[in-house]
C-alpha cells in the first residue's frame, strides 16, 4: 500500500535507561520487520540508534507493539531481564495504555465503557479480509474506558462533527479501540476497515491513496495516537511517560 514517505529516523526518544527506551513513533513507520528487504521499520532506527549497546550484549524487545498507521509511545526492553520484567507487568495489568482518537460525530455521552466481544471475522462469516475483527457474542469478552475531551466542527466532504476521545484498552484484543469506537457508532476518522466501508482497505492495496479515497476517509492514516503509557508496581509507584498528539491528527483536529 502507498501511505506515503516515512524516515526510519523521524522517531522521537522520549525516554531512556539502561534497562529500556520509550519513543514517539510516527505514522506510517512499521515497528517491526515483516519479511527480508522490507522496508526501513523502528526496529532498524532503534539498531541503528544502540549500536553500541548491542555490540556490548544489549537484545532488544518490544513491548507494546503499534499499527503501523497508529503513531505514539512505543517501549522496547533492552535486554531479556528487562523484557521479561515489563512482560510479566502487562500480563499483571501493571501497564496502562492510553490514546487518542479522533472520531466522526459527537457522542451524546461524556464517558462509556465499550464491554463488547470481539473476534476475527473470517471465523464466523465470509470475508475477504483476512484481518478484519468484528463484534461477536462468541468473540473474546473485551473492554474499553473512553471519554470525550473535546468536540469540534470542520468543514469536510464526509460530515463536520468530529470528536477527540481518550480512549483506555482494560484488554488487548487485536484493533480492540477502532473496533469498539465504530461499533458505539463514531468511527476513527482514516479508518479504511473500521470506518465507512472495509472496500476502502481493499481498494487502498489495488489502486493506493486516490482522491476518492481523501474525500471518504479525510486522513491517509487512522487516527488514533498512543498518548500515556505507565508501568506501576502493586504500591502504585513506577514509571509513566506522556506523548503530544501527532501533528497530523492535532492539525486536522485544530490544535496546531
Amino acid at each position: 500500500m502507498n501511505e506515503g514517505p516515512c524516515d526510519v529516523y523521524d522517531f522521537t526518544v522520549i525516554d531512556e535507561s539502561a534497562d529500556w527506551i520509550v519513543v514517539d513513533k510516527p505514522a506510517p513507520l512499521q515497528v517491526h520487520p515483516s519479511k527480508p528487504g522490507g522496508p526501513p521499520t523502528l526496529w532498524h532506527g532503534l539498531r541503528e540508534l544502540l549500536v553500541c549497546e548491542l555490540a556490548g550484549g544489549a537484545a532488544l524487545s518490544l513491548i507494546n507493539r503499534l499499527d503501523r498507521e497508529t503513531s505514539g509511545l512505543t517501549l522496547v526492553a533492552k535486554h531479556t531481564a528487562a523484557a521479561r520484567r515489563l512482560h510479566k507487568a502487562m500480563m499483571r495489568r501493571q501497564m496502562e495504555k492510553e490514546y487518542r482518537a479522533l472520531v466522526w460525530g459527537w457522542p451524546d455521552w461524556e464517558s462509556l465503557t465499550i464491554d463488547a466481544p470481539i473476534l476475527r471475522k473470517g471465523e464466523v462469516m465470509e470475508t475477504e479480509i483476512y484481518l478484519i475483527q468484528a463484534v461477536h457474542p462468541d468473540g473474546v469478552p473485551c473492554r474499553t474506558d473512553c471519554r470525550v475531551l473535546r468536540r469540534f466542527e470542520r468543514e469536510t466532504s464526509n460530515g463536520r462533527k468530529f470528536s477527540v476521545i481518550a480512549a483506555r484498552p482494560m484488554t488487548g484484543r487485536m484493533h480492540q479501540i477502532r473496533v469498539h469506537l465504530s461499533h458505539a457508532g463514531y468511527p476513527v476518522v482514516g479508518d479504511k476497515l473500521y470506518g465507512p466501508s472495509s472496500e476502502w482497505y481493499l481498494r487502498q492495496i489495488r489502486d493506493g491513496w486516490t482522491a476518492e479515497a481523501e474525500a471518504a476517509l479525510l486522513m491517509r492514516r487512522h487516527a488514533l495516537h498512543s498518548s500515556h503509557l505507565a508501568v506501576r508496581d502493586e504500591d502504585g509507584e513506577g514509571l509513566s511517560w506522556e506523548a503530544p498528539l501527532a501533528r497530523d491528527m492535532a492539525a486536522f483536529a485544530g490544535e496546531l
